[in-house]
């Protein structure tokens, strides 16, 4: 006993020490082993969010497509026979050419002022048609895929809010029938609105550009695309900026409920989700990404008209040059093909080619910074 008690009172220091060691290793092993589940767990956790973010990024490049398919094969379609009606009736050169023809056949039914007259408003009203078609085909096109693409990822945040990703979850506000059938419905206002502002608009611009030009002046391929694109230009760049989104859609629902607010503080309108939508629409349209759109897709389509095989063949064509008076009728007769439905209309296949448009509705529908 004597000898424990002194082998104790020698040893109780390193005894003591080496306690401590092996308790302290134990608690670091104990405190590593419960960090490294914790790693595994987050690590298990994390894998399975990506996962989950993959597939909800797969079904939205899904829906995207399907959103640019709805564009082309539904919304379109439907928009542009109304559009083109309503160009043919309010810009119809076929009186001023007859009334010519007529003076041809009977040289005595008009006086010389009376034919110069004529041929004057057919060359004014045959550029304002050509110009008039090709902003129309052109912006309602771009206009309709904005509107699809603004839908419809409001549609899918509404279905993927049980996907479990917060960034959809967080916007998830549900659009009801009616708003989404009136903002699509939306797409008429050029035809059934905003078409006479444009078509005086585009008349004075022509009215001007064009005051120099004679019927005996010599007209080739380069001439006419760079007349087209002078009175495009000036239309676009005249009075504020982003005028021309006026002609497109209505005024900005917010400022009709800031009047009415004003007027009435106790019974302030509501801000319905088809106003959101609207707001938003508006806001893409005067963006610079989409002005940059615009002008690029104005120039393609205007490129591609002006090699159009209606210019470049019977008696003489475009390449070799031509006076104006002979490309007036030509004019008149390719005006129609512009605003084509779009399954037979290779001007809005052109628009759609344009890289650079592809790239902004990818950005768009993705809510990156195209606004």
């Amino acid at each position: 006993m004597l000898y424990l008690r002194d082998l104790w009172r020698r040893h109780r220091r390193k005894v003591l020490v080496t306690a401590g060691v092996l308790g302290s290793g134990y608690l670091l092993y104990k405190l590593y082993d419960a960090h490294k589940r914790r790693l595994i767990d987050l690590e298990r956790q994390l894998a399975n969010e990506r996962e989950n973010d993959e597939f909800i990024k797969a079904q939205m490049q899904l829906h995207f497509e399907n959103i640019q398919r709805i564009a082309d094969t539904t919304t379109l379609p439907h928009a542009m026979p109304y559009l083109s009606c309503r160009i043919a009736e309010d810009l119809n050169l076929s009186h001023l050419m007859e009334r010519l023809v007529k003076g041809k056949d009977q040289p005595n039914s008009l006086s010389s002022s009376e034919k110069l007259e004529l041929w004057d408003r057919l060359k004014i009203l045959s550029f304002t048609r050509m110009v008039v078609s090709i902003w129309a085909v052109t912006i309602l096109s771009l206009y309709i895929r904005v509107q699809v693409n603004i839908l419809g990822r409001h549609l899918y945040i509404d279905t993927a809010r049980g996907l479990g990703s917060s960034y959809l979850l967080e916007e998830a506000d549900l659009i009801d029938r009616d708003d989404q059938q009136k903002f699509l419905a939306s797409a008429d206002f050029l035809a059934n609105h905003g078409l006479p502002k444009l078509i005086s608009s585009m008349q004075t611009v022509a009215t001007e550009v064009l005051k120099a030009k004679q019927l005996r002046d010599f007209f080739n391929t380069a001439i006419l695309h760079e007349t087209i694109m002078q009175i495009l230009d000036v239309f676009l760049s005249m009075g504020s900026p982003h005028h021309w989104v006026d002609c497109l859609m209505p005024e900005d629902p917010r400022l009709n409920k800031l009047a009415k607010t004003s007027s009435d503080e106790t019974n302030p309108p509501e801000f319905t989700k088809f106003d959101q939508l609207m707001v938003e629409t508006r806001e893409v349209l005067s963006s610079a990404e989409f002005s940059n759109v615009v002008e690029l897709s104005l120039k393609a389509v205007a490129k591609a008209l002006v090699e159009e095989k209606g210019f470049q063949s019977g008696g003489g064509n475009l390449t070799n040059g031509m006076p104006l008076a002979r490309l007036l009728p030509r004019i008149a007769q390719i005006c129609p093909t512009l605003v084509e439905e779009p399954s037979k209309n290779q001007f809005i296949q052109i628009i759609q080619s344009v890289p650079e448009v592809g790239l902004f509705f990818t950005l768009l529908y993705s809510n990156m910074s195209a606004s």
